[in-house]
């Protein structure tokens, strides 16, 4: 068998997990014990992001007409590819988090949403709350002015004297 032709299961496999994904972002994991990347690798794993260590080469070929080619010059040393499909800050923020405790873990780049962003710019989208959070944060917005409504009639209501129903 060809080189090639063992090789392109991988090309397939990376393709697939980088198809409809909402980020993707690249890692140097040099220096990682194998108790930190068997920590690390759990951690991505319950928070549904893909995470796997290809040559830059299938990468590059997976990537090629899509919006990940944008990684293509930071794929250069050893790199692990951090994928996401639900979402699209998840990849970055965990790795980020991680990166914390073992700084030999080093953010090169990613694309969000079909935008490039460098190590600089991930390090930022990591600031970002996850989908979950946002959306509570937004709920409790929306509910904030309405429940002080209630309060404010219920007030009204008791000072003019009228019984207060619980």
């Amino acid at each position: 068998m060809a080189k090639v032709e063992l090789k392109a299961p991988v090309v397939e496999e990376i393709a697939s997990a980088l198809d409809g994904a909402a980020s993707a972002v690249l890692v140097d994991y040099r220096g990682l014990t194998v108790e930190q990347d068997t920590q690390l690798r759990k951690s991505l794993r319950e928070n549904g992001v893909i995470y796997k260590v290809y040559k830059n080469t299938l990468i590059k070929r997976a990537a090629a007409g899509t919006a990940f080619e944008a990684l293509d010059p930071d794929l250069e040393g050893p790199t692990a590819l951090a994928v996401s499909k639900t979402d699209a800050t998840a990849p970055a923020r965990i790795l980020a988090d991680f990166a914390k405790n073992a700084p030999q873990l080093e953010l090169k780049s990613g694309v969000v949403e079909g935008t490039y962003y460098d190590a600089a710019g991930i390090a930022q989208i990591a600031t970002i709350p996850g989908r979950e959070i946002l959306l509570g944060r937004l709920l409790g917005s929306m509910n904030s002015p309405i429940a002080n409504l209630a309060r404010v009639l219920k007030q009204i209501a008791e000072k003019d004297g009228a019984p207060a129903e619980a």
